[in-house]
């Protein structure tokens, strides 16, 4: 018995992907069909494929990059590779959100130093001079990026 295959637009419109991403796919020899016809160039794919771009797209919405995923849905890897790339992958977005904390809580604080600063609370009555003398008090920036991000903003 043949196996049914089905055609990139078909599995495109399925998965509410582009053509163009599963060409992609292909050319970084993530997903390969499995038939291309000669004279149209239409590109056909097994149920087994499909398979193998679902996990693509749930590992891709998971934040892995397609490198990562070429590696994880690689023919020699197994259930051991991929538990470490998701635990690796977790690490990350653990991170992101510690880093995210810390941003909120940085925020929280300049909050919490103009409600309770005795300067006017209309920055636009102060002169530029007061304001970017107010400013600089309310606003403690650790880093070397955020302070010049605040000079010129202060400044403009």
């Amino acid at each position: 018995m043949e196996e049914q295959l089905m055609k990139i637009g078909q599995i495109a419109a399925f998965f509410n992907v582009s053509v163009k991403a599963i060409r992609i796919y292909e050319k970084k020899g993530i997903i390969v069909p499995a038939k291309i016809d000669p004279d149209t160039g239409y590109r056909y794919y097994t149920a087994d494929q499909v398979q193998k771009l679902a996990a693509l797209l749930e590992l891709k919405l998971l934040g892995f990059s397609l490198s990562e995923i070429k590696n994880i849905l690689s023919e020699g890897a197994n259930n051991s590779d991929l538990l470490d790339a998701l635990v690796k992958k977790r690490m990350v977005w653990q991170d992101a959100i510690a880093a995210a904390e810390n941003k909120i809580d940085a925020i929280d604080k300049i909050i919490d130093r103009i409600k309770t600063s005795k300067g006017s609370t209309k920055l636009q009555e102060l002169t530029d001079e007061q304001r970017a003398w107010l400013l600089s008090r309310m606003v403690c920036v650790e880093d070397l990026h955020g302070q010049n991000v605040l000079s010129e903003a202060l400044w403009l």
